[in-house]
């Protein structure tokens, strides 16, 4: 097989959740910054190896925002990662103030203080499901909606100040707003979530509380170059990204765990010892969604012999560069003993997740329980059964076990 002189259209055909499209490793070996047209219809360039993922990820050349956003080629009809945002002209400084309000309310030393409140909702999650379990004829419960999506739910509700009785609402919301498949609906999805968190930003504003959202509201108030609709917009993807990414991941672990048996036995055997690679294996492996992570160019640079114009289209494929082999041994192979422990799972560089310790309290926890409470846990359906979400962020819709 070999790279089509005309541009692949995108997304590629994978054959199950776990597994990305083969043509990703001919692109890696043949066209690692290759043109492509986007669900959407417009040119992109998509660059799928190591390296060139890596250095792009931390490069100011490229952002998010677009110096004519009008003529930006737009990704999909999602209303997430669908095209630019914010301002060309102030982008480095509003990120650079996003940091800093936020980095002490994302520190490691904070997430680790929230571990007991996640390992209590961990237990009170699987609590439930026993009792579930218990009462179900084919004693087959849903890990999807009694686990992967509850906790990071509740927690990034708690860190944020967010109402845990909205969270049906505002994960209808995500869900639609993410959907690539309803056309103008993902973008009233998203003017209603903005309408929420207006909402919820005011209440913060009239009685402020000890959490993100009302610091967000009282910098802003503050700083006369802290636009309102970008402090929205901030409130917003701290809302969605802070659960949508981690309920992705609980599921897409569970899944590599449970179809390689050895895997999940080594995990049960010695939770505390093996947890931490694991993690980082999942963080590795997991590939929610089939696009990547957007950038727009913001000057002309040349790539891996290619040069990207001003303005161009960037998707960074952090999927296909994490199972580069030229990085990896045996990259396609789920194996947490690995002895390469780097990976782009939370990106790299100045745009690093700033949820990624929180995200690793969760997913170390819930992991961890998981192989102490419920060792002989086991799918309760094939992969290739299980029902895809038609996301940005994919992953499934249920996680049938039992045990």
């Amino acid at each position: 097989m070999s790279v089509a002189a005309e541009r692949p259209q995108l997304p590629f055909t994978r054959p199950n959740v776990l597994d990305l499209a083969p043509f990703y490793e001919v692109l890696r070996r043949e066209a690692p910054v290759t043109p492509v047209t986007t669900p959407a219809g417009d040119p992109a360039w998509l660059v799928t190896r190591f390296d060139e993922v890596r250095d792009l990820l931390g490069d100011k050349r490229l952002g998010r925002s677009h110096p004519e956003p009008e003529q930006a080629s737009r990704i999909t009809s999602a209303a997430v990662l669908d095209g630019p945002t914010g301002d060309y002209d102030t982008e480095e400084a509003d990120h650079t103030r996003m940091r800093r309000l936020l980095t002490p309310a994302f520190s490691a030393k904070r997430m680790q203080m929230l571990s007991g409140h996640v390992q209590h909702l961990v237990d009170e999650c699987i609590d439930q499901l026993l009792v579930e379990h218990a009462a179900a004829p084919d004693r087959v419960v849903d890990l999807h909606a009694g686990l992967a999506f509850p906790l990071p739910v509740a927690v990034i509700c708690r860190l944020l100040g967010v109402p845990e009785d909205d969270h049906e609402y505002f994960a209808s919301l995500s869900e639609r707003m993410a959907n690539y498949a309803i056309g103008d609906e993902a973008h009233r999805a998203r003017d209603e979530f903005s309408d929420y968190m207006t909402g919820l930003a005011e209440t913060k504003r009239a009685r402020p509380g000890e959490d993100v959202i009302s610091d967000i509201v009282r910098a802003q108030s503050t700083d006369p170059d802290y636009d309102y609709a970008e402090m929205i917009r901030l409130c917003v993807g701290l809302l969605f990204a802070g659960h949508e990414t981690t309920v992705n991941r609980i599921g897409l672990g569970t899944l590599f765990l449970l179809t390689r048996p050895d895997q999940w036995q080594a995990l049960t055997a010695d939770p505390a010892g093996r947890i931490n690679a694991t993690v980082e294996e999942i963080m590795r492996m997991g590939a929610p969604g089939d696009l990547g992570l957007l950038r727009y160019a913001h000057t002309d640079l040349d790539v891996a012999d290619v040069t990207i114009r001003r303005g161009d289209a960037v998707i960074l494929s952090v999927n296909a560069a994490n199972r580069d082999a030229s990085v990896y041994t045996d990259a396609e192979t789920f194996n947490p003993d690995r002895p390469e422990r780097s990976h782009l799972g939370f990106g790299h560089g100045a745009h690093f997740c700033i949820g990624a310790s929180l995200a690793r309290v969760e997913l170390r926890i819930a992991f961890a329980t998981l192989a102490r409470r419920l060792p002989d846990l086991r799918l309760a359906k094939e992969v290739d059964e299980l029902e895809v979400r038609t996301t940005l962020t994919g992953g499934v819709t249920e996680l049938p076990v039992t045990w």
